[in-house]
């Protein structure tokens, strides 16, 4: 395991994670001298009667909704999280509940920004780690999906949909003040999605692991997600109501989330954001489909890492009956394998042609990615020559 000379990692957020979960919201609401919440969620969710269960939940110990907003896009949205600042206030709002995916969280942390720094736009804090604290505004994230990790981190990413660009805050002062997972908003989601989500999760946890700023910390929790991913994903799409596995795919997100969060990632996460952008593939898939050929492109540099994640990947017997010179190897072998078995069982694309994303659009993509902050902390460098090698291998 690799030790730095010098590292920080930032968990603050408490964790709610069980069976009745929801219920023990009204009690943190009220240590954090909050009792008018504004929900945040999406207008699925609001349909499917997941917002009302929260609304029940909190309704035992006697809160209400200060505000409801459902009209989040897929992509959180710059000009989105502008206007629901001007409701929280109007409504006299003392805090975030977001109920949602990975977009619903991203939203709820950019109106944490602008009320703590009493700001009317959120471009006017764009920036890595150059957030002052501001007034504390009580914060709980409620994920729905398993993959994002967003409840564990201190990262946003937000769309400026004039630029189509995807923007990152990176704040420790993103971080919500309790996560919580019940498994009752979690077994209604389709099987591709709690595939690509789980597959997001994997990729988070492979990076965080590996990546220029990994730490034993970062590392202990990324190796404890990618077991419960390779355990219970499979299990979460085959028994979609099966608590069990749906509520360790989810501490399985909130581990890789808390892990990433205090590494950072690398390529797969930079070119995904710029097939995002450019080309609207959805993350996961985006993740899905990049991440075994963004480990053959790292290999020399990760090879010790890799060699290592091959025992939590694929387990002990294969680790034991595998050479060490071959151990890297067998793990990007064993990483692919659990995607096509994962194919096997879900609707998921696992190339860049069965995304629909076509080569002319490859080198605007090489180009945002180069760009992307994501890129800095890789154990490689790379170069649009390089971006466009790994784009024509993933297609």
């Amino acid at each position: 395991m690799h030790i730095p000379s010098y590292f920080e990692f930032v968990n603050p957020a408490k964790l709610l994670s069980g069976e009745f979960a929801l219920e023990n919201i009204v009690s943190e609401l009220r240590l954090l001298g909050a009792s008018h919440p504004m929900v945040l969620s999406d207008r699925t969710l609001e349909k499917i009667g997941s917002v009302d269960i929260l609304r029940q939940a909190l309704a035992k110990g006697g809160v209400g909704f200060s505000s409801l907003f459902t009209d989040i896009p897929l992509d959180s949205s710059i000009t989105v999280v502008n206007r629901i600042a001007d409701i929280y206030r109007s409504f006299g709002s003392d805090s975030i509940i977001a109920l949602g995916g990975g977009s619903v969280l991203d939203t709820a942390k950019g109106l944490r920004m602008l009320i703590s720094q009493g700001g009317r736009d959120i471009m006017g804090y764009a920036g890595c780690e150059t957030l002052p604290r501001g007034i504390h505004v009580p914060f709980i994230a409620i994920p729905t999906t398993s993959g994002t990790g967003s409840e564990a981190t201190g990262v946003a990413v937000i769309k400026d949909e004039e630029k189509k660009v995807k923007l990152e805050f990176i704040s420790p002062f993103l971080l919500p003040d309790v996560a919580v997972l019940d498994p009752r908003l979690l077994c209604s989601m389709p099987g591709r999605i709690t595939a690509l989500t789980g597959l997001d999760a994997l990729t988070h946890a492979i990076e965080a692991y590996s990546c220029l700023q990994k730490n034993p910390v970062s590392q202990s929790y990324a190796t404890a997600a990618i077991r419960l991913i390779v355990e219970y994903l499979p299990t979460a799409i085959e028994n979609p109501k099966d608590k069990k596995a749906r509520l360790a795919m989810a501490d399985a997100a909130y581990i890789a989330g808390s892990a990433f969060s205090n590494s950072m990632v690398g390529i797969v996460h930079a070119i995904g954001h710029s097939l995002g952008a450019a080309c609207s593939v959805p993350h996961g898939e985006a993740m899905t489909i990049l991440l075994p050929s963004c480990m053959r492109y790292n290999l020399e540099y990760a090879r010790a890492d890799y060699s290592e994640l091959l025992l939590h990947v694929a387990g002990d017997e294969v680790y034991a009956a595998t050479k060490k010179e071959a151990r890297a190897e067998r793990t990007i072998e064993a990483v692919t394998g659990f995607i096509g078995r994962i194919k096997k069982l879900a609707p998921i694309c696992t190339t860049l042609r069965e995304a629909g994303v076509g080569k002319a659009s490859f080198e605007q993509v090489a180009r945002r990615a180069v760009n992307d902050g994501a890129l800095i902390v890789n154990p490689r460098d790379a170069d649009v020559s390089d971006i466009l090698s790994i784009l024509s291998m993933s297609y």
